[in-house]
């Protein structure tokens, strides 16, 4: 850990489509005396938030710059395209990219997939986000391939989505600047990765027993000295059933 003072809160930055919802109320359960803020920012502004301290980490999309930011990746997104429910594509429930080769397919440029040419025929113009792409696509002018978190963030009811098999998938990490390791990101790293409030891997660790106190498991293994124990190869056959046995029969009385 490197930051000395912990900050009176913990910012967290998260990206649109991801859903921080069940880690944030652990949080509060955790730690209700540590405020946890939220800040949605776009999929490519989240470098540069984290790197200039507007947060203290970040449920960002990949890829980051790995020689400033730590990111430990979380889960990988299903890519769907987004098309009008009475679109010819809404026969099957998946296709590939070959599917799409005579559609028009829209690519904004908020694109979070990374390619540089999608599938299909291009636009005109190039949408300046995902949300102004999805327009286009209610407006019957394309179809548009994103993560299948930011279909359903953009729902609405004239359109669908189908999986797309073959097409490149965005994933989500945690990331935070490698100089900014705090107690507070280890906290968060620990709920995201579903540890327990008394994990071993946590912030505090089980106190080793003072010095001179036996714990139970170091007493069971201590081995009896030397010479007192209770038989080698010879003590455990004496000790076996035929020694049990033959004890017995001396033990019973003689007739008078």
């Amino acid at each position: 850990m490197t930051g000395s003072e912990e900050p009176p809160s913990f910012r967290l930055a998260y990206v649109p489509g991801v859903t921080p919802d069940k880690w944030v109320r652990i949080w509060n359960e955790r730690l209700p005396g540590v405020p946890l803020s939220l800040t949605q920012v776009p999929a490519a502004e989240s470098d540069g938030v984290l790197l200039a301290g507007d947060a203290d980490a970040g449920l960002v999309r990949l890829p980051v710059d790995r020689s400033v930011l730590s990111a430990i990746p979380l889960y990988t997104e299903t890519t769907v395209v987004v098309i009008p429910k009475d679109h010819l594509v809404t026969a099957a429930d998946e296709v590939t990219v070959e599917d799409l080769a005579d559609e028009i397919v829209l690519h904004p440029l908020d694109d979070v997939l990374g390619w540089e040419r999608p599938p299909g025929r291009p636009a005109l113009e190039r949408p300046a986000t995902t949300a102004d792409a999805v327009e286009l696509v209610a407006a019957g002018i394309g179809v548009l391939l994103v993560p299948l978190s930011l279909a359903r963030l953009h729902h609405r009811k004239d359109l669908t989505y189908r999986t797309v098999t073959d097409a490149p998938e965005s994933s989500v990490a945690l990331s935070w600047p490698e100089d900014a390791h705090t107690d507070r990101v280890e906290d968060f790293i620990g709920i995201v990765r579903g540890r327990t409030v008394n994990s071993t891997r946590g912030r505090q660790p089980a106190q080793a027993p003072a010095k001179g106190e036996r714990t139970e498991t170091a007493s069971a293994r201590r081995k009896p000295p030397a010479g007192k124990q209770t038989g080698g190869k010879g003590g455990s056959r004496g000790g076996g059933k035929s020694g049990g046995a033959k004890s017995g029969r001396r033990g019973k009385p003689r007739r008078g």
